[in-house]
């Protein structure tokens, strides 16, 4: 398994000869992408309606390729972006593939989020409907939590993305530090830290994971780790 991730949230997991895009939002977008990493993609899952998480655009001209690639989101994201055609999910759904491209062999678990919240995201912006998905290859678990804040849950994975950007909006270094210990993961892969708009201070970040025995690995815009 190789994961890849680009800016801000968006990450590209190739397992099994396919290749999963998630969160392909408009932050940092550099359109050669299409030509380039995000060519040739079997399956677009999106976690929640913020734009910064779903680049409308690329992700109709990723659907309109030769792949028909499909799309797995939520209802809100589908109201949110009628244009998209979407295969809306709720927490606790089980997705086996099925069909030539959509990654034999691969599972996807979806999971609940709950998207903080603070004044700016009053009115059309707040988030009601808001996922995540666990995707499991043979024994290996990856946890993709969404724009979320801590909550009770029992969720159990080998590695888990997970956003630090804290702001009210999603976890700080640390809840992100006990959520990881909680689902098992052996390595936390942060997310969210490149918005310039939330920025983090790195320092006290690694200082916190460091003190908690956090395992975590931050990862530069299109650099990957293979398992």
């Amino acid at each position: 398994m190789k994961i890849t991730k680009f800016a801000q949230s968006c990450l590209l997991i190739e397992t099994k000869g396919k290749r999963i895009l998630i969160d392909p939002g408009s932050l940092q977008y550099n359109p050669s992408y299409l030509q380039n990493e995000w060519a040739k993609i079997d399956l677009i899952l999106i976690t929640h309606k913020h734009t910064d998480h779903c680049n409308e655009e690329a992700i109709k001209q990723i659907q309109s390729s030769p792949y028909n690639t499909p799309i797995i989101s939520s209802k809100e994201v589908q109201a949110a972006f009628p244009n998209l055609r979407i295969q809306i999910v709720k927490p606790g759904e089980m997705l086996n593939s099925a069909g030539p491209r959509r990654g034999e062999g691969i599972k996807i678990e979806v999971t609940r989020a709950v998207h903080g919240y603070h004044s700016e995201l009053r009115g059309p912006r707040e988030i009601h409907d808001n996922i995540g998905f666990i995707i499991e290859e043979n024994t290996t678990r990856v946890y993709i939590t969404s724009d979320t804040i801590d909550f009770p849950n029992d969720y159990k994975c080998d590695i888990v993305a997970l956003p630090i950007s804290n702001h009210g909006l999603v976890f700080g270094a640390f809840e992100a530090a006990h959520f990881a210990k909680d689902t098992g993961a052996k390595l936390l892969i942060p997310l969210h830290y490149d918005n310039p708009k939330y920025p983090i201070n790195r320092e006290q970040v690694e200082t916190e994971f460091q003190k908690q025995a956090i395992n975590y690995k931050f990862l530069d815009i299109a650099e990957s780790i293979e398992l």
